[in-house]
């Protein structure tokens, strides 16, 4: 894999630690701003909203623009977002900076996707973009429980601190190791031909595939610190260290993800799928036991990190040579996705289905995103039978062209010209 896919992994992983992090300094932010917890969640909620305006409309404000500019660029905006957070004298500030600062995120993984699968060839593309989302993933192994303890020692405006830092070595590291890219043809800056991508189902399809399908594990994880402290018997101490190994079930899924997606994307999406969906349920059983419970995290863990690279090499492959727009949509769809799963999962436990009832909402949910995956495999069928037959007439209709105007050239008149009288047969014959 090419050296620089590293700066996009780095960028990616400062994401990822600023957009979680937020849950494990909450209490600290709150106190400081003086404002309730409830209203200190309105800080993660701005982040979120970032992310779903500033993917489409960052993405094609630098539609124009090289690639490499507007990576450094997104993650300039970020790392400024970030440092203003850490200053922020109140909540309402505080969040408008978290605003700023998650506007930058789909565009970012959006361009960066792209970009990775332009770095090696074909048959490695889902691999190199699941090297790119490691980032996001090792944020919740090292990044998020480090910024959490940063946190609680020194305070959360530390945390955010070091994230900008971690901004600006994101910067110098894709100027340095990212190759210069000139800019992109007219066929990919056409915003008519990004738009364009939208007229598929089969794009909306993955993007409620993302959905419905990562909403799943999502309304698990959303819950998980209360289901282990209150359902499996673990201290807080220990909540925190199976958020570690949810994290690194999460980067192993999605190094195996970009493996299956590169091999066999649509059988392997059923897999993931059916095996998310097969381990939640199980959870409601396991949580009830320690060991069975910390094995189950893993799992989940895995089982919904594997999904996100097939997804985004899905729907990538299915913008065909439109693919930017649609891809930092993905982003959008993950962060709605993020948000239903919660909402769902709060519901359940609100109306009497306890701790596990996240669990089964989300096994519901992610059944929901496999049977959007059977129909989206049923409508590209379709297309491919329509494509050869249409093929088969446009190469009849050329081949009979090509016949009429070989007779006319052989003929070597015009249409005013005299037609060339046939011989007769039995001139011929002599």
């Amino acid at each position: 894999m090419p050296i620089a896919l590293l700066a996009l992994a780095l960028g990616a992983f400062g994401i990822g630690t600023t957009e979680f992090v937020m849950m494990g300094v909450l209490p600290q932010a709150a106190a400081d701003l003086g404002v309730s917890i409830s209203t200190a969640g309105n800080l993660i909620t701005g982040y979120a909203l970032g992310v779903v305006i500033g993917a489409p409309t960052l993405t094609l404000l630098g539609n124009r623009l090289p690639r490499k500019t507007v990576l450094m660029g997104t993650m300039g905006l970020f790392t400024a977002g970030n440092a203003l957070f850490a200053l922020a004298p109140s909540a309402g500030v505080g969040m408008a900076f978290r605003f700023v600062a998650g506007l930058p995120h789909g565009a970012f993984f959006g361009v960066g996707a792209v970009v990775a699968a332009g770095l090696v060839r074909k048959a490695d593309r889902a691999k190199a973009v699941s090297m790119m989302f490691m980032g996001l993933t090792l944020a919740n192994v090292v990044g998020v429980p480090l910024g959490t303890l940063l946190g609680q020692q020194v305070g959360w405006r530390a945390t955010f601190a070091v994230v900008a830092a971690v901004g600006v070595l994101a910067i110098a590291a894709i100027a340095r190791l990212l190759p210069a890219m000139g800019r992109p043809g007219p066929e990919e800056t056409s915003v008519r031909g990004q738009l364009a991508a939208f007229r598929k189902p089969q794009v909306w399809l993955a993007l409620a595939i993302v959905t419905f399908g990562l909403g799943g594990t999502f309304a698990c994880l959303s819950y998980l610190t209360p289901i282990l402290t209150g359902v499996s018997g673990y201290s807080e101490t220990g909540a925190t260290v199976l958020l570690m190994v949810a994290g690194l079930g999460m980067t192993v899924g999605n190094v195996l993800g970009g493996r299956v997606a590169d091999k066999a994307l649509v059988p392997g999406l059923y897999a993931a799928l059916i095996g998310v969906a097969a381990v939640l349920g199980a959870f409601t059983v396991t949580s009830g036991n320690q060991v069975a419970a910390a094995v189950t995290v893993f799992l989940i863990g895995v089982g919904g990190f594997m999904v996100a690279p097939i997804m985004q090499a899905m729907i990538m492959e299915k913008a065909g040579g439109t693919p930017l727009l649609v891809s930092a949509a993905v982003q959008s769809a993950f962060n709605i996705a993020n948000s239903i799963g919660a909402c769902l999962g709060g519901l359940a436990i609100a109306h009497g289905l306890g701790l596990t009832g996240p669990s089964m909402v989300g096994s519901a949910l992610t059944m929901l995103g496999l049977g959007l995956a059977v129909v989206s495999a049923s409508v590209d069928r379709k297309v491919q039978r329509k494509v050869p037959a249409r093929s088969a007439s446009d190469e009849s209709v050329s081949e009979e062209a090509a016949s009429e105007e070989t007779v006319a050239e052989g003929s070597g008149t015009d249409e005013l010209a005299p037609a060339r009288p046939q011989r007769e047969p039995e001139l011929a014959a002599v």
